[in-house]
């Protein structure tokens, strides 16, 4: 590493390469920063990924409070209102800043932004990029720029390990590099480092996505909340590769059907059919497969001859697979993509530990709640990363610390998970799956092991759906399938986790292995 590591200290530090990283970093310039990836930039983020695109009210026919009323119902009564507001509000802007940085969104012939329809939008809002490469798009323009700004340090390759904390508030990073480790003294670090997808065996995320983030800010102390809320794509192309190929929401905003290997349109008489919020339509795929069907997107008739014009990535990968989507139903089926829940954060991205921010999809802000409606999040991540940046520049460096540290812990490995959470907290959840899962989790969790990081965020998202008996959003219980009377968020620390599962686990100390 060619950077003295003395010469970063009391630099703001954060953790993720992909879009809030990023844009958290530019938006801090000229102010020095670190930036930690643990992969070349742009290729294990989830924001490259991205098809769908950039949602925000910039038609003629649309406005803020329209784009706020669509996110409030799609949360299904856990968004926090004024956050939303606050986020959707700003959109429109972040779109211009977008472009000032070079992102090339489509345009119309006039000059207007191409806007699209994804579900549960009331109005075409979507700002996209060389059609399904908005993310793509988006995540060439920020590296760019990130590599040009001198104010910013670039450590690719380096994965933070811990945080260091002392009376709630951190003090520095403990990271590691080609199995050596070291420490950035800091009293400013922000978490940005995606989702969760890698713990489950089918999830359209990057594979290296699997909930590091939320395994640092747990460990340092920080509230986490509403994990439970983990939303499923209805349209993953199902086949043999993972992670699962997405097919954009877009295609059905375009007119593309889902049908049964008979034909059947089983969503048409469903409110919004295919247009209904993702988890009604994940659910409907669900249980359309478990009752022996097969299940396609039908794009033949729309967008029809115009897909691969229209959606070059997808219509690539169909051709490999042997299917032409202008001629032939594309196999699909639900896979995790999108996790609302994170580390609870205030209006400014602070988390509940002093001197900790979280920016994108790491976060819980309170725009998703219980359901994410489409195309929110690059929004939302773009958005929050410039008032992280400004709550950050209201900090002063702290006086450097005395830092000691045990080794770094194993590199985190989700292969022992991945099964258990996909068995016990899949799209369609019951008490006996997830107490299953929690006896499984709580000794790995507890354990020195390569799995005890991930194995910790699992039964944090566990013990949380275990706490909530109620079917909302993302998080559907048939032994509870009704919503409750009132919409409470969850919240909840690591400790909090392992005594609620110490409870479970002792309580029912041969937890159904009869069953199993």
């Amino acid at each position: 590493m060619s950077t003295a590591i003395s010469d970063l200290t009391g630099r703001p530090v954060i953790i993720g390469g992909g879009a809030a990283g990023l844009m958290t970093a530019l938006e801090l310039a000229p102010e020095p920063v670190v930036l930690l990836s643990k992969s070349p930039l742009g290729a294990e983020a989830s924001s490259m990924w991205a098809q769908g695109g950039f949602a925000a009210a910039v038609g003629t026919d649309d406005t803020p409070a329209l784009h706020l009323a669509d996110t409030i119902a799609a949360g299904a009564g856990l968004c926090d209102e004024a956050a939303a507001a606050r986020i959707v509000d700003a959109a429109p802007a972040a779109v211009e800043r977008l472009a000032g940085l070079g992102v090339a969104f489509d345009r119309r012939p006039g000059g207007g932004w191409r806007l699209g329809l994804e579900a549960a939008h009331a109005r075409n809002r979507i700002v996209h990029a060389t059609g399904d490469g908005t993310g793509r798009e988006i995540m060439r323009a920020l590296i760019a720029t990130v590599r040009r700004t001198p104010s910013i340090t670039l450590l690719e390759g380096v994965e933070a390990r811990r945080l260091l904390v002392e009376d709630n508030t951190v003090r520095g990073v403990l990271a590691s590099k080609d199995g050596g480790w070291f420490i950035l003294s800091t009293n400013r670090v922000v978490v940005a480092t995606g989702g969760i997808g890698g713990l489950f065996a089918d999830s359209t995320n990057p594979s290296g996505c699997f909930g590091q983030g939320l395994a640092l800010a747990a460990h340092a102390g920080a509230t986490l909340a509403d994990l439970e809320f983990v939303q499923f794509h209805p349209t993953a192309f199902d086949g043999p590769s993972r992670p699962m190929p997405l097919l954009t929401e877009a295609i059905r905003g375009d007119g593309a059907v889902l049908i049964d290997e008979t034909g059947q349109r089983f969503m048409a008489d469903q409110p919004g059919a295919e247009l209904a919020p993702r988890d009604i339509v994940a659910r409907a795929v669900w249980r359309h497969r478990a009752g022996g069907h097969r299940t396609f997107l039908d794009a033949r008739t729309n967008p029809g001859a115009d897909f691969a014009r229209r959606y070059p990535v997808i219509s690539a990968f169909c051709k490999m697979a042997g299917i032409d989507p202008a001629k032939d139903p594309i196999p699909i089926r639900p896979a995790v993509h999108y996790h609302m829940g994170g580390i609870a954060v205030d209006r400014e991205g602070r988390s509940t530990v002093r001197g900790l921010w979280a920016c994108g999809e790491a976060a819980r802000t309170g725009l998703h709640g219980a359901n994410r409606l489409a195309s929110n999040s690059l929004m939302e991540a773009i958005v929050c990363a410039r008032w992280v940046a400004e709550s950050i520049g209201g900090v002063c460096a702290g006086p450097q610390a005395t830092l000691n540290a045990d080794a770094a812990p194993p590199p985190a490995d989700p292969s022992a998970v991945r099964p258990i959470l996909t068995q016990g907290l899949g799209v369609l959840r019951d008490r006996g799956g997830i107490e299953r899962a929690i006896h499984s989790l709580y000794p790995l969790a507890r354990s020195q092991s390569a799995a005890s990081d991930t194995a910790l965020v699992g039964l944090m998202i566990a013990v949380a759906a275990a706490k909530r008996e109620e079917s909302r959003g993302g998080h559907f219980r048939s032994d509870f399938p009704d919503s409750a009377a009132s919409a409470v968020p969850s919240s909840l620390t690591s400790s909090e986790a392992l005594g609620a599962a110490r409870e479970i686990v002792e309580s029912i100390p041969t937890i159904r292995s009869a069953q199993s």
